[in-house]
């Protein structure tokens, strides 16, 4: 791992998660999302070191574990080390683990059941433009693949968007990745062209993506998703389960599935189905046991 600067005072740490990095005047320093375990906090860690960076602040995109279960690290590590939060992210910023009971709609198995780390939050951080350590942070709204994802932009308008946007290397991997709210994520994907920033840091890229880059990028995750909306609704055209219809992308788009994975992509399903159905495209019926959906 190393630090890359991007410009002025921020950096990132390319990693499994993307790590980024503010650096005060007084080498302190703000965290954008601290990876998935100690393991890999530990070696964020040693880079910081190498630079001679003490991390003073962290805020987290999102509350999934590959973003936020480095905290306690950090926190145990350094004292006085604040995660900061917006009050909307507060239940799933205090409860990492809810993830695995969405998936799983009750105590999670194992398996899918992952160790989450608690730490804790202030919860000081407003919409808009936020002073930190005087400098100033503006924090957007970014709903869609979990609920409450934030992004950060810095004073030299660099912008981390957590999993706001996908890579095409991870799209080209993981088609159909998670995601909390449909709606959501297309509002959030028109919405990245608008922000005032000139550099962008994706949670799961090997490159930081200028603004005509990332309007490409826009456009190749927005034809994914559009695909997949499309896909959804023409297999609904003869009713179906969750389960039959989860069924039918996956053989229809060839993804490949472990526990986890199939958890996480039927409450993906879950999240097309609220779609559809709040748009009045789509009904139900309960037939022998079966909950079916269909068009209208």
């Amino acid at each position: 791992m190393e630090l890359i600067k991007i410009k002025g005072g921020a950096y990132y740490i390319p990693a499994p998660t993307n790590v980024g990095v503010y650096v005060f005047k007084d080498k302190q320093c703000l965290l954008v999302d601290t990876c998935l375990d100690n393991s890999e906090a530990r070696q964020i860690d040693g880079v910081l070191h190498q630079h001679g960076l003490r991390p003073k602040y962290i805020i987290n995109t999102h509350s999934h574990l590959d973003h936020c279960n480095g905290n306690h690290f950090f926190q145990t590590t350094y004292p006085g080390c604040q995660v900061l939060g917006h009050a909307s992210g507060r239940l799933f910023l205090e409860n990492p683990d809810l993830l695995s009971v969405i998936l799983f709609s009750t105590a999670p198995i194992r398996g899918i059941q992952k160790k989450a780390h608690r730490f804790t939050t202030q919860y000081s951080l407003d919409w808009g433009v936020n002073k930190i350590n005087d400098e100033k942070f503006a924090v957007l709204s970014l709903g869609g693949h979990a609920p409450a994802q934030i992004g950060i932009v810095t004073p030299e308008k660099v912008c981390f968007l957590g999993d706001a946007i996908f890579s095409r290397s991870i799209l080209d991997k993981y088609s159909l990745p998670y995601l909390y709210d449909i709606a959501g994520s297309l509002n959030t994907l028109q919405r990245l062209r608008e922000i005032d920033a000139d550099q962008f840091v994706v949670g799961h890229a090997d490159q930081v993506y200028d603004r005509a880059e990332l309007g490409t990028l826009v456009d190749f995750n927005l034809d994914d998703l559009n695909q997949y909306l499309k896909q959804v609704l023409e297999l609904l055209e003869y009713p179906l389960t969750r389960e039959d219809l989860l069924e039918n992308l996956v053989v229809l788009n060839n993804l490949e599935l472990n526990l986890t994975e199939y958890h996480i992509l039927l409450a993906t399903v879950s999240a097309f189905v609220k779609y559809f159905y709040d748009r009045d495209a789509i009904e139900f019926s309960i037939a022998d046991g079966r909950l079916y959906w269909y068009q209208k």
